[in-house]
């Protein structure tokens, strides 16, 4: 099967570029340096990302935080032992250590024939531009006026919302370069803006709590700060003065946030780690029906801006929109490179996890 063709990302300025080429530059070197310390293939990944996040409580700061992290990963194969190791110093001096104390590893590793790079042709040779990167120029004072906002608007919606648990707002940005021996080097930025609230209700001595949240690349596409205080206000109200059912058959309808803990959980059964491990109850259940007829899900990893959104996986393969569901019959698991191996199969080319479900009923 061919790969996707998609454009190459493109940063939104010349910095962002720059930066990019910088840890391009130092990911080679990584895998040079694996080499000639004799490393048959290698990969290595740099990821660096920053950001803060501002929490309120009862019309009070709580918190202001602000984190920067940078961390380089490299995996060597001598043959068909495999050796990882990483950093967080960037500079020749720590790289050639971090290389040196996985190839150690490697050698007294044991050998595993499934082990290894994926696949060549599998590998993504042109990674999409999924407009990922939003970057939300906003000052800790307005993220602090933002949070009050949205914690005001869930304690002054109704009477019997008495406390709150808080109000946070948090940005973060971040960048990540994967390159292997066979050739694959490509990277992209992304970003990450939320907003979330918890409150407490009470009426009739029963106390009740429920929070809700927003999340998105870009942060005008985030749900206003009222809003999202008044939908937590909402949700806490309606729980109380919850019962319990007597003992009946009916059907259930689940929230969005219950059910996709449920698909979550079908991800899980049907992902390469528990298939091989037989730690599942979904074993040898491709091609069998497990859901109504009419219900879809799909995976689709290249919507713009989604957050599940990536051009290829943490192997370096090209990701694909497919159906993991149709008509209610499961048509594909969730495979690694490794995985797929240990079954007999390709991989999917989900090293790392899933990439945007999509469910139709």
């Amino acid at each position: 099967m061919n790969n996707p063709v998609i454009n190459t990302t493109k940063p939104k300025n010349g910095q962002q570029t720059q930066e990019l080429e910088t840890l391009k530059h130092i990911v080679e070197d990584a895998l040079s340096e694996a080499q000639k310390q004799g490393a048959t293939s290698c990969d290595a990944e740099i990821s660096k990302s920053s950001g803060f996040s501002v929490s309120v409580r009862l019309g009070d700061i709580e918190t202001i935080e602000h984190d920067r992290n940078q961390s380089l990963g490299i995996t060597v194969y001598i043959g068909q032992k495999k050796g990882n190791a990483s950093t967080s110093d960037l500079g020749a001096k720590a790289i050639k250590e971090t290389v040196a104390a996985a190839c150690a590893i490697a050698r007294y590793a044991t050998e595993d024939p499934f082990s290894g790079l994926p696949d060549e042709h599998k590998i993504a040779r042109q990674s999409a531009d999924l407009d990922l990167y939003h970057p939300w120029n906003i000052e800790p004072q307005q993220a602090l006026d933002i949070a009050l906002q949205c914690e005001t608007a869930a304690l002054e919606f109704d009477p019997a919302i008495n406390n709150s648990e808080g109000a946070t707002l948090s940005s973060h940005s971040g960048v990540q370069v994967l390159g292997n021996s066979l050739g694959f080097l490509e990277g992209y930025w992304s970003s990450r803006h939320s907003i979330s609230c918890c409150v407490i209700g009470e009426r009739d001595a029963a106390m009740q709590r429920d929070y809700w949240y927003t999340v998105a690349r870009d942060q005008s596409e985030l749900e206003n700060a009222q809003s999202v205080g008044i939908k937590t206000a909402k949700r806490t109200l309606r729980r109380l003065g919850s019962r319990s059912l007597s003992p009946r058959q009916c059907p259930v309808l689940f929230s969005p946030e219950v059910a996709r803990s449920l698909i979550g959980n079908f991800i899980s059964a049907i992902s390469g780690g528990n298939l091989y491990r037989k730690n599942t109850f979904l074993l040898d259940s491709l091609g069998h029906v497990v859901f109504p007829e009419s219900l879809q899900i799909q995976q689709q990893p290249h919507l713009h801006k989604a957050l599940g959104s990536a051009p290829f996986d943490a192997e370096g393969v090209a990701t694909q929109t497919h159906d993991i569901v149709h008509n209610g019959v499961i048509n594909n698991y969730v495979l690694s490179s490794y995985s797929a191996r240990k079954l007999g199969m390709q991989t999917t080319g989900n090293a790392g996890g899933i990439y945007n479900l999509t469910v139709q009923p």
